[in-house]
């Protein structure tokens, strides 16, 4: 007989909480990992999902949402900005979501291959996300990577948009801080600019201020400047926000002036209460988004979902009113 005493085996981990405990602890494979588990679609994953989520720990980053015309340089300006905040010891995240491929559903720009410096900096994270033709251009799981970033410890959480539609108030409507990016221009730009944008903003920044471009960049920023001071004040901003400043991704140029007045404005916000009562609003509106999303996703399951088929068919013929038809469609759910 041995004198070895047998041991029952160890209880198998439960995957979940073992993510979540890795994702605390900063590490990088797990994050990677639990993202693509939030980006799943399969009924399994979100469950899985979901459970990882109620475990993680509820830590908070400064997240900052970043948007700007084609062209204007928003990937040379993260890096330039993200390596800038590295060198002084902050975590970085950024949460890119690309353009989707129509035909695969992937990213089409990769934004590691656009950052790369910035990509092998061991306290930088990128994560490009399909938008998948998501509105706005903002992917329906965003709200998750974000909080996915901050339960890993990052410190500062860059939220990058495609630009289009709706994505400047979907980004702002998930961020602590809105910075619009705009490339240096006459007062022909200043009046293509939508009024919606500049209010939302919480920042303008314009970049490429170097070189020839300089005297331009500087224009452009006394222009937006004055456009800002006749906007309404808005109450969640202390005396002299929202605000314009030059800056220049290329020569750096600039970039700690930004961050100085992003933290200003953090601090204000922070001791004034609008801080917190922002996160709520924003828990909030997540929430119902969340809803809304899975009635639709439970709609095209339910038996009911041939008639959603049927009355489409007859809309698309010309035979049924849409509207009369979401009527019945409505009637037959109740």
């Amino acid at each position: 007989m041995s004198d070895s005493i047998s041991r029952p085996p160890d209880p198998v981990k439960d995957p979940i909480q073992d993510l979540a405990r890795r994702l605390a602890a900063g590490d990088r494979r797990a994050l990677a990992r639990a993202i693509t588990l939030v980006e799943s679609t399969r009924p399994d994953h979100r469950a899985e999902a979901v459970a990882l989520l109620a475990a993680l720990p509820p830590r908070q980053a400064l997240r900052i949402g970043l948007s700007g015309t084609p062209g204007v340089g928003k990937s040379t300006f993260i890096e330039s900005f993200g390596l800038m905040l590295t060198g002084q010891g902050l975590r970085v995240a950024v949460l890119a979501v690309d353009p989707s491929s129509a035909r695969s559903g992937g990213s089409i720009l990769g934004d590691k291959t656009r950052m790369e410096r910035l990509s092998r900096d061991p306290r930088a994270f990128i994560r490009p996300s399909p938008s998948r033709a998501e509105l706005g251009g903002v992917a329906r799981r965003t709200r998750e990577t974000v909080r996915l970033a901050e339960a890993a410890g990052f410190d500062v959480v860059l939220i990058e948009t495609v630009g289009v539609g709706q994505s400047e108030t979907l980004v702002a409507e998930m961020s602590d801080l809105f910075v619009l990016l705009l490339a240096p221009a006459g007062g022909d730009e200043l009046q293509g600019v939508k009024r919606g944008i500049m209010e939302m903003a919480d920042l303008i920044l314009v970049n490429k201020a170097d070189g020839e471009l300089r005297p331009t960049a500087l224009r452009t920023v006394a222009d937006y400047a004055g456009a800002l001071r006749l906007l309404r004040k808005r109450p969640q901003d202390p005396e002299g926000f929202p605000k314009a400043l030059p800056v220049s991704a290329v020569e750096g140029g600039g970039l700690d002036a930004a961050w100085a007045e992003m933290q200003a404005l953090d601090r204000w916000r922070r001791d004034n209460g609008r801080f917190d009562r922002r996160r709520a609003e924003q828990a909030e509106r997540w929430f119902r988004a969340e809803v809304r999303a899975g009635l639709l996703a439970r709609l095209d399951r339910e038996p009911a979902a041939g008639s959603l088929d049927r009355l489409g068919t007859e809309v698309a013929a010309g035979r049924t009113d849409p509207v009369a038809a979401a009527a019945e469609m409505l009637r037959l759910l109740e």
